[in-house]
């Protein structure tokens, strides 16, 4: 075996490693596949046949050919297939992969089969899925950088959505839970008229509420349209117990948060008897969020942010306050994402200086306690390692009740202005992690401390020597564009490190118009002049935009996350239009596109593309009668 193709086959195997897939090299243990290799001749001799690595991975028969050089990829015959010729299925890897697919599922029981070809190496490669079925009938699939999302725990779902091409129960429940908020904010607005920020106050204080009825103290049932105990009385009061079942101190904390559901029992209109519902809308709200809502955020285990997600779709239809206020709530997988760059383990401690309404923090509090198998060490996340703050009282209060119904037994969130807080009583929380999505946009030089490198400043000297300290941030944050946010620029680095910049998606924040970055500090460390950073594009993340629904994802999703990863901790390099490696200043726009440059050498095909591109071009003009264009002026005269 040539020493390239060799080391070709470690990489690949490590590939696979980080995915957790376990193939088997040069042959199988299970006896019908082995017993099919032992005619699977790549020649077509009917001698044995091994490809590089083959396994099963739930019902799904997984084959990988690799070849050391990208230029060894595919081969397709002059109908644009791929070759089925003995030379292409011997020297390109697409092609033996396709060739070895096809053998199995002739002569195997196994239905479902995906061969991989994959040439190169970790810095510059190829990697292409082929899917055959049991009629050996195959289909290209879109190229991917890793394995991950051929797991035991993902490749139902990628065979469901790239194969089938079928929605996944976690997307038709997305589309779903974005109906009901659909036509609960309409029943909000018709049948409660209720302002814009009192609609997601309705929703966070029945689902407290709501959360008293597993104790048998509240009921649905109970909300009768009483005129002595009104329903809003009757949910108020339940409100008021489950935030003292919550353990919610100090109690001015719980005052605060009672006094923004107090409109719930003081509005009239929300206590009387609605005609057409034959019930008060309370009670017509309050069935609707059992049955729609309460059972999937109490049930369904997950990082996601419910409410804040209900909040968002409340802002979109009624266009409200948020944008305007630089209140931008972050998308699941960005929260997730964080945690993920943090490498968050159950000992850190968290910190959100502007929570909204709490997706970090319950992002965060989802990620440790998986990695935890010790009670106790569970009970002290919960209730000792997650920390807010947030100025709106009704962002606020949301955040709070969402942390409850999340199952945080003491919801340590503050209602202040985060700016105004000392950053040295701040550091004796002793917070290893910081997490931010800063309001944007409210810096100007009359306010320079509202622009998001302030709040990113802040966060930094709040945190403990060492922590990590990642936000989300536009892009423009990144440049400095005015002195103010060059001196904050010079500042941070004098005190503090930067890790790297991710650039990320223009959807991002879909329907809000901000293009955003991840920026990664060590707090308490001064940046050394010989640090190199990593400058990441990280644009192309895997995800669309759905009609009616938003941002979506798909299929190379995780795919393209886990190719991030593996970039950012090093464990794989990258071309530099992925990942930029330098030192920087202060001066410098610390994104990718700035310290970007294509070290990719040109190849002779790449040549040969550009004289065709300009021949062609010449002749179309000279078609079109432009053929002056390309005839030297002998009469021009240069100075």
């Amino acid at each position: 075996m040539a020493k390239k193709e060799a080391k070709t086959d470690l990489w690949v195997y490590d590939l696979l490693k980080q995915a957790d897939i376990s193939l088997e090299p040069q042959g199988s243990s299970i006896k019908e596949i082995d017993m099919a290799l032992k005619t699977a001749s790549k020649k077509g001799t009917g001698n044995i046949g091994f490809p590089e690595y083959i396994g099963v991975v739930k019902d799904y028969l997984l084959v990988v050919e690799d070849k050391a050089d990208v230029s060894k990829h595919i081969k397709l015959d002059d109908k644009g297939n791929i070759s089925e010729d003995i030379g292409a299925i011997v020297d390109y890897a697409v092609n033996g992969a396709v060739f070895y697919g096809k053998h199995l599922a002739r002569h195997t029981s196994y239905k479902k089969v995906i061969a991989f070809g994959v040439s190169g190496n970790e810095k510059k490669h190829k990697i292409t899925p082929i899917y055959i079925d049991e009629t050996e009938y195959y289909r290209e699939l879109p190229a991917v950088e890793s394995f991950v999302i051929f797991n035991e725990n993902n490749i139902d779902e990628y065979y469901i959505r790239e194969i089938l091409k079928e929605n996944t129960n976690y997307e038709k429940e997305t589309a779903e839970i974005l109906k009901d908020a659909s036509i609960l904010h309409e029943d909000l607005r018709n049948y409660g008229n209720l302002l814009d920020t009192e609609k997601p106050l309705i929703v966070s204080g029945i689902l407290l509420a709501l959360r008293e009825s597993e104790r048998k103290n509240f009921s649905v049932e109970d909300l009768t349209g009483d005129t002595v105990k009104t329903d809003g009385q009757k949910i108020y009061d339940a409100i008021n117990a489950n935030l003292q079942r919550a353990n919610v101190s100090p109690d001015v904390k719980k005052d605060k948060i009672l006094s923004q559901f107090a409109f719930i029992k003081d509005t009239i209109k929300l206590n009387e008897i609605e005609p057409k519902l034959k019930k008060t809308p309370l009670r017509y709200f309050a069935e609707y969020l059992n049955n729609k809502i309460y059972k999937s955020i109490r049930y369904i285990s997950s990082a996601e942010d419910y409410i804040g997600r209900f909040y968002g779709e409340f802002m979109s239809y009624s266009g409200g306050d948020g944008q305007t206020l630089g209140i931008i709530l972050t998308p699941k997988h960005i929260t997730q994402l964080f945690c993920d760059l943090a490498d968050l383990q159950p000992t850190d401690i968290v910190f959100d200086p502007c929570c909204g309404t709490a997706g970090f923090l319950i992002a965060a509090m989802h990620n440790m306690l998986e990695k935890s198998n010790d009670k106790e060490q569970k009970q002290n996340i919960r209730q000792k390692q997650l920390h807010g703050i947030e100025l709106r009282p009704n962002m606020f209060t949301i955040a709070t009740t969402n942390m409850i119904l999340r199952g945080d037994g003491k919801s340590n969130l503050i209602n202040d202005d985060f700016l105004k807080q000392d950053a040295n009583r701040l550091q004796l929380k002793q917070s290893t992690v910081g997490m931010m999505n800063p309001p944007y946009s409210q810096g100007s030089k009359q306010n320079t401390d509202l622009y998001e490198m302030s709040f990113v400043e802040h966060l930094l000297h709040s945190l403990v020597t060492g922590a990590r300290c990642i936000v989300i941030v536009p892009q423009s944050s990144m440049t400095g564009k005015t002195k103010e946010e060059q001196a904050l620029k010079e500042n941070i680095l004098k005190y503090h490190t930067l890790e790297g910049v991710i650039s990320l998606s223009k959807d991002t924040f879909y329907g809000v118009g901000t293009t955003p970055c991840i920026a990664v500090f060590t707090a308490g460390e001064p940046h050394p002049s010989d640090k190199i950073c990593k400058f990441i594009n990280f644009e192309n993340d895997g995800y669309r935009v759905a009609p009616h629904i938003g941002l979506m994802e798909t299929e190379s999703a995780k795919d393209k996350k886990q190719h991030l990863l593996d970039v950012w901790f090093g464990r794989i390099k990258a071309e530099t239009k992925f990942c930029v490696e330098t030192t920087i200043e202060a001066t410098d726009e610390w994104l990718h596109s700035f310290y970007y440059f294509n070290d990719s050498i040109p190849e002779e095909k790449d040549f040969v593309q550009t004289v065709g591109d300009y021949l062609t071009f010449e002749f179309s003009m000279a078609m079109q009668g432009r053929a002056y264009l390309f005839k030297e002026d002998k009469d021009a005269s240069f100075e």
